[in-house]
């Protein structure tokens, strides 16, 4: 089965969307393209998978077409009914929307350009989790880390853990390799997922639902409160609450970190603090790239949207709804605006052009330490950022 993955109400999704294809997001434990994986999977389908994206993105995300494919938006999260659904009832020419939304579609490529297929309805009982905009990435996250704990460790032994450590419940699982000592988790309010070779050093404090993955680090004396996701190789510190930290970023030292999503190949300086509830308590503006203005997000609580290759310095203040675009860098005292353009150089006295070449020669440093080359496609990628955002500059 050939799976093709589509983006749809791509600027609802931005700045993480400019990066990469949605199927890419990390939410809950795993990605959402992974998701779609490992229930295909548990059917005994063999799939493969391909993306219907941005042109200046295919070079690294490209589409493999076949004669007939499955096309999945990648919005839509998959559940046991809706998998089995598609394997076995979708038929050809057909396609399931939901609540006016395209979910799936079993035709040819130009048959998806054209429209040109039979619609029906897809049952509500075949949708568990649909996002409509970023900020239900980690609004959702904590029924996206249940599901993916049951995916992932159903049938399954966990590793034994030390006995310095206190378990509050039973809903733990631990993967070969990892490191925990002297750690507290409680998972009365949610699983606990920790990834193969992840460490939680001494004095964490864990409440689920909570995962790392592969390689990440909880440094000492960390405070995590639910429902929190920590990426692969990502270093993390201080309190966290209800955030999606995408794979190898760092909020390595102390500093609060709330109701937020930071992307990938972001580093937060120590003492880096965000701001989550508005002195009033009435709801967070967003910034809109759909619209070009400020837009209520429906939240009462909303913190930090840091798009990828983004950094701040130590002591940085960032204020209730804060978005950052891709590859800025910001530094200084006071609090920035609560919008920051992709490759924007500075703080609250103003901000520079941050200079490709510039750029480009700090993310080879920051990857080349994780062992990750930065590619000729991943400088395409960043260079069409870089012109397409420059009208917010």
């Amino acid at each position: 089965m050939n799976i093709i993955f589509f983006d749809d109400n791509r600027n609802q999704f931005l700045p993480l969307a400019y990066t990469k294809p949605i199927a890419k997001f990390r939410v809950g434990i795993i990605t959402i393209e992974e998701k779609w994986e490992k229930h295909f999977k548990k059917n005994n389908v063999s799939i493969t998978t391909s993306y219907l994206t941005e042109e200046y993105l295919s070079g690294k995300f490209a589409l493999k077409e076949e004669k007939e494919n499955i096309f999945i938006n990648a919005r839509f999260f998959p559940n046991a009914s809706l998998v089995a659904f598609i394997t076995n009832s979708l038929a050809s020419g057909e396609a399931v929307e939901s609540e006016g939304s395209l979910v799936v579609a079993k035709c040819s490529l130009q048959q998806f350009k054209s429209k040109s297929y039979k619609t029906i309805s897809c049952p509500e009982s075949n949708i568990d989790i649909e996002l409509t905009s970023i900020t239900d990435i980690f609004s959702k996250n904590d029924i996206a880390i249940t599901s993916d704990y049951k995916l992932l460790t159903e049938g399954r032994k966990s590793a034994e853990i030390s006995s310095t450590n206190t378990i509050i419940g039973t809903d733990i699982f631990i993967e070969e390799g990892v490191k925990v000592e002297a750690s507290v988790f409680n998972t009365n309010n949610g699983p606990i997922y920790i990834g193969k070779d992840a460490e939680v050093m001494e004095g964490s404090l864990v409440r689920g639902p909570f995962a790392m993955n592969e390689g990440a680090v909880l440094k000492m004396g960390a405070k995590i409160y639910g429902a929190t996701t920590i990426g692969k190789h990502s270093k993390v510190g201080g309190e966290v609450n209800n955030c999606v930290i995408q794979d190898f970023s760092n909020k390595g030292h102390d500093g609060f970190l709330g109701n937020s999503i930071i992307g990938e190949w972001c580093n937060l300086g120590a003492d880096t603090n965000t701001s989550n509830l508005k002195n009033n308590y009435g709801e967070v503006k967003l910034w809109s790239y759909k619209t070009g203005e400020m837009e209520s997000a429906g939240l009462q609580f909303c913190g930090l949207i840091m798009g990828d290759h983004t950094k701040c310095g130590i002591n940085t203040m960032f204020n209730t709804g804060t978005v950052i675009g891709v590859s800025a860098n910001v530094f200084g005292s006071g609090f920035p605006s609560k919008f920051i353009p992709s490759y924007s150089w500075g703080g609250v006295n103003g901000f520079d052009e941050y200079k490709l070449d510039k750029m480009f020669d700090v993310a080879e440093k920051v990857m080349e330490r994780r062992g990750v080359e930065l590619t000729n496609e991943d400088k395409t990628i960043l260079t069409a950022i870089f012109d397409e955002t420059a009208k917010y500059r």
